[in-house]
């Protein structure tokens, strides 16, 4: 019994060792409350575009409109992130976001919202993504240290999918009772959470560069050309790229699929987002309690989660469908978790804005392109096109990154570089 309790505990501290770091702890915390509340609006605002025009294209038009400024600007939110303190520029982007949710909960209830005026605060909600996208991705490691950034990455993650689980399970009850409004002014509310904590932090126990980064011309060409020069950031950063851009259009398919596939409400669409974010939270834990990612876990990752999709594009019930989504979610998960984790270590300290700038250009600013070509796929073909569509995209780029990374050693160990630790008090557990 002593034995099976350490072992518990031993896995309990590997899972969770990054929360013995008090400002991370705050900012988890933070997370767990603004994240959920940032998952009711995805879903909220999907339906309520579904509602308003029934169209899979105004869909994909929403989520490109949202995601075109990360393709645009988001380097240079990463310059930003390196030039500047990250958690007072946190403070800022956060209190404008929670500003934009409230103006549309507000427009929703008063029965005045239009089309336009969701794609006018889209627009608008991308534009400060794409500068609080980068300092919030590169903010981890100044937080926990190098030597639980892997750890804390997927603790990051297990907030956001576990979210996903609570988030849309709300937004639908909400929906269902009172209509899409309340759903994004309880989002502006749980931005406050975000804002608390990082006012609440201690910046002295933040571990920042040693040497300030100045401003210079060319500073984000010469994130791009330390970028070139690393297979091991260049390879998954463009396997980024091509997922994010067929494969990860969620908020596209997943309305559609509860409606069109099998005629289903915002119930139903709630639980297929639930569904797929419970697997995606034990994605998560799993890798949470992994030391550091490896490039062999990367594509492994991958390769399944493209199997899987296919799987969820041709399973024939709901119920079928459910039990598909949660391992989907799982190997989903462990894939993007994993290759965060690479960049970031395999990252020099004074370009990991800009780096992490790229991550979110290539994964996430390529929304823009990808969202409107799956959501014509969808409306043409059906849903399960479009998922169809998204495995095979994994599958061939899979097998493509597994040939370059084993002809040309592209994730062979290199010398670790030296970044000090955050002191580390009692434990939070």
């Amino acid at each position: 019994m002593t034995a099976a309790l350490g072992a518990v505990r031993r896995v309990a501290g590997s899972t969770f060792g990054s929360l013995r770091v008090r400002n991370y702890r705050l900012y988890f915390i933070g997370q767990v409350v603004s994240v959920s509340g940032s998952w009711m609006q995805r879903i909220a605002q999907s339906w309520l575009v579904l509602h308003l025009t029934g169209s899979g294209v105004a869909l994909g038009v929403v989520a490109a409109l949202q995601f075109l400024p990360m393709l645009v600007l988001g380097a240079w939110g990463g310059v930003l992130a390196d030039r500047m303190d990250k958690r007072r520029l946190l403070m800022l982007t956060q209190a404008i976001m929670g500003f934009l949710a409230l103006v549309l909960g507000a427009v929703t209830l008063a029965g005045a919202v239009q089309l336009w005026m969701v794609y006018v605060l889209a627009l608008a909600l991308g534009l400060v993504t794409a500068m609080d996208n980068p300092a919030r991705q590169s903010f981890v490691m100044e937080m926990v240290g190098r030597g639980q950034v892997t750890n804390a990455v997927s603790l990051n993650s297990a907030v956001f999918t576990g979210a996903r689980v609570v988030g849309p399970a709300i937004a639908g009850l909400v929906i269902s009772l009172v209509g899409t409004g309340w759903c994004f002014v309880i989002n502006a509310v749980s931005f406050g959470a975000v804002v608390f904590a990082l006012v609440a932090m201690d910046p002295a126990q933040l571990q920042r560069p040693a040497a300030g980064v100045a401003r210079r011309r060319g500073m984000v060409m010469e994130g791009l050309r330390f970028v070139w020069s690393r297979p091991d950031i260049r390879l998954p950063l463009a396997i980024l790229a091509v997922v994010g851009t067929l494969a990860l259009n969620w908020t596209v398919l997943l309305p559609l699929l509860a409606r069109n596939t099998f005629h289903g409400d915002a119930g139903t669409y709630g639980l297929l987002f639930a569904v797929l974010g419970l697997g995606s939270l034990a994605g998560a834990l799993f890798t949470a309690s992994r030391r550091e990612p490896s490039g062999a876990l990367l594509l492994g990752a991958l390769a399944v989660f493209g199997v899987l999709m296919a799987a969820a594009a041709v399973a024939p019930t709901l119920p079928l469908e459910l039990v598909v989504l949660a391992p989907t979610g799982m190997a989903a998960l462990v894939f993007q978790t994993s290759a965060n984790s690479l960049i970031q270590l395999r990252s020099d300290p004074s370009l990991r804005g800009r780096v992490m700038s790229l991550y979110a250009v290539l994964f996430i600013g390529t929304t823009p392109i990808g969202a409107p070509i799956v959501g014509w796929v969808a409306q043409q073909a059906g849903p399960r096109a479009g998922l169809l569509l998204g495995a095979a995209t994994i599958l061939v780029t899979a097998a493509v990154a597994a040939w370059l990374a084993r002809s040309r050693h592209v994730f062979a160990p290199r010398p670790r570089e030296r970044e000090r630790s955050p002191a580390q008090p009692g434990s939070a557990l």
